[in-house]
């Protein structure tokens, strides 16, 4: 839809939030499991990608560019216009990650790998999308890597299994 404002044509219509886009998904993979999606890339765009760059934390170590969250978001939206465009044209490709050791004690090290901040604002856009069209289909015992369970949680649904003499949670998490 179209206005004039001071002389001059002027869009009303209001873009979706891409937490609104991804709601969509969701309901759409709710109605058909079997439905196949085949384009989900206009989802990473500049407005998707800054609301990405917000969720991250801000105090995590840059990666093997050394930029942080304060320098990026300084030219946040030239910085995101620019990966954008690279997406859209081919050019993009995830920097070598950055690899440390951590001290596991008793002399102990385990190799930890740091991405690139621009890698880890497509990436949590990457996760977004893909747990908008996944997490659906997950049953509530299911507890592998998923962002609203946690270790106690899962502890809890074992002994209560451990302890069910008549199998109703076995069977409900869709176990025979």
């Amino acid at each position: 839809m179209l206005s004039t404002k001071a002389g001059k044509i002027v869009s009303t219509e209001v873009q979706p939030d891409m937490q609104t886009k991804l709601n969509l998904i969701t309901e759409h993979t709710i109605r058909d499991k079997c439905f196949k999606f085949t384009s989900l890339a206009h989802l990473l765009n500049e407005s998707s990608l800054k609301e990405c760059f917000h969720m991250l934390k801000k105090n995590k170590a840059p990666g093997q560019d050394k930029m942080t969250y304060e320098e990026y978001g300084k030219y946040l939206n030239t910085n995101l216009q620019k990966l954008v465009k690279r997406m859209k044209t081919g050019k993009y490709y995830p920097q070598p990650v950055r690899r440390v050791y951590i001290s596991e004690g008793e002399g102990k090290v385990r190799p930890l790998g740091i991405p690139a901040l621009e890698d880890k604002i497509v990436q949590m856009g990457i996760t977004r999308i893909l747990n908008a069209i996944f997490e659906p289909n997950f049953l509530d015992c299911s507890y592998g890597l998923k962002n609203r369970k946690e270790l106690p949680s899962s502890i809890k649904t074992i002994r209560q299994y451990r302890n069910d003499q008549t199998g109703k949670l076995h069977n409900r998490c869709g176990y025979t």
